[in-house]
């Protein structure tokens, strides 16, 4: 089966395709991947051999957009939709997986007008605007936030680092692929406690932030773990024993699948306020603690709890076999 994968433009889109590009690759399938020049993907995948091509599309969002620019949004998304046909019939592509983000629309809106089986994996716990445009179209939608409750697609590597957290040693900072000026700020508010604690940081502070955050702790005299953005985040998450993290859907899933506790801030302005919703999950099964901005009391609270009873929780949530799960029945034809 000729299989191409789309969609990106943050982690968490990425990380999904990644997980399911791994998968095809174990059964012999190289999958045709199809993303935007404006997102993350270059950086990502600019090592990946498990693609038989990569093709990057000028494409941008339109949602965000008002009067002239969505016009010229529009325009832009269907002329590159009509590339993307001729992308997909000239690899003579059968079935095409969109993974979402704003990415995915020229491929998907292609798969449409030419028949192509399109299944859709919708990562957050509300569908995005483009994945509820998709639905009705797509062969099957894949979620694991909502009934059938699917197997979310992580990467085996967060499950064989994982283990159950017994007392809190270290904490890392998270602010997901792009940062978040919040949780650096949050870092740097409760540094200086947690160091008295005798709690070690780990803290990604994100590309644009890090030399200001850098300079920060240096001010403190802490000598915390930073760095911008790791590829390898799972080696980081074994280290810690509680994170303080945005909460997209890949991030979530992947603290899961590593039993690592959360003490999630969602990112106020996400879309359909889907972070929340996504923390919600987790916390109303006693397995994360959400909070809406940095209370230094409630903070330097949890981190003198015992963090077994939410570890455990995790381990029982997240499902081994994600990637393989959804591979299975795109392959069957379900």
């Amino acid at each position: 089966m000729r299989i191409a994968i789309t969609g990106g433009g943050t982690g968490g889109h990425l990380a999904v395709a990644k997980a399911l590009m791994e998968e095809f690759d174990k059964r012999g399938i190289k999958p045709l991947y199809i993303g935007s020049e404006r997102g993350q993907e270059r950086e990502w995948f600019k090592e990946e051999r498990g693609f038989s091509k990569k093709i990057f599309l000028p494409s941008q969002t339109v949602v965000d957009k008002k009067g002239t620019a969505k016009l010229a949004s529009l325009i832009s998304t269907a002329k590159l939709t009509k590339k993307a046909l001729k992308i997909l019939r000239e690899n003579e592509i059968e079935t095409l997986l969109s993974v979402g983000g704003y990415s995915a629309a020229p491929a998907s809106f292609a798969a449409i007008l030419a028949g192509i089986d399109l299944y859709v994996h919708e990562q957050n716990s509300v569908y995005g605007r483009l994945n509820a445009l998709l639905k009705p179209f797509a062969k099957r939608v894949f979620n694991s936030f909502m009934e059938p409750y699917d197997p979310y697609p992580i990467r085996d590597i967060f499950f064989e680092t994982s283990r159950i957290r017994t007392e809190i040693k270290r904490v890392i900072f998270l602010g997901g692929s792009q940062g978040a000026r919040q949780i650096n700020d949050c870092a740097l508010k409760l540094a200086s406690k947690l160091q008295k604690m005798g709690i070690e940081i780990l803290h990604q502070t994100g590309y644009k932030d890090y030399e200001r955050v850098k300079l920060e702790y240096e001010k403190l005299n802490i000598k915390a773990h930073i760095f911008p953005f790791c590829s390898q985040i799972e080696k980081k998450l074994a280290l810690a024993d509680i994170a303080v993290s945005r909460a997209g859907a890949g991030t979530a899933w992947e603290l899961a699948a590593n039993a690592l506790p959360a003490i999630f801030i969602p990112y106020p302005y996400a879309a359909r306020n889907h972070q929340e919703l996504n923390a919600r999950f987790f916390a109303e099964r006693g397995a994360a603690i959400i909070m809406k901005n940095c209370d230094e009391g409630a903070f330097l609270d949890i981190m003198e709890r015992s963090p077994t009873e939410m570890s455990k929780r995790l381990a029982s949530i997240a499902k081994k076999g994600g990637a393989g799960f959804i591979a299975e029945r795109i392959l069957k034809k379900e």
